[in-house]
């Protein structure tokens, strides 16, 4: 069994478009998308092309994906209230691109996903999400 593990797409459709090609290439069975689908450029495009995969896929709220997810219930989390202008503005422009249904599907992303792969057993794909830096 060939499983691809694709993090961090923040909406850059061109971007997961050339590595979706590969993946095709490469024949692979399943595909694990570990989280960050958002926020970013083109968040409607970006999850339209991965809810209509070819290949069966599992996914998994990122940080990002939870930010914008956050906005769009009208909750400031911890992260937001502290992060910089620059990178609260793409989180409340994405949060106001999608509507309920992007909202229902993103709450239905769970932190990990588990991949029974043959001859290896079970896989826990995961996230280290967001912690602060220091300086």
């Amino acid at each position: 069994m060939r499983i691809a593990a694709i993090y961090d797409i923040h909406a850059n459709l061109s971007a997961l478009e050339a590595v979706l090609q590969e993946i095709r290439q490469a024949r692979v069975d399943c595909i694990v998308v570990g989280g960050d689908v958002l926020p970013g450029p083109l968040p409607r495009e970006t999850i339209h092309c991965l809810l209509d995969l070819d290949i069966p896929a599992q996914f998994i709220r990122g940080n990002g994906d939870r930010e914008v997810l956050a906005q769009m219930s009208g909750v400031e989390t911890d992260w937001y209230r502290t992060a910089p202008e620059q990178w609260r503005e793409p989180v409340r422009w994405t949060a106001q691109q999608l509507d309920t249904q992007h909202q229902q599907l993103l709450e239905g992303w769970p932190p990990t996903s588990r991949v029974e792969i043959p001859g290896l057993g079970d896989v826990l794909f995961c996230r280290d999400h967001y912690r602060p830096h220091t300086r």
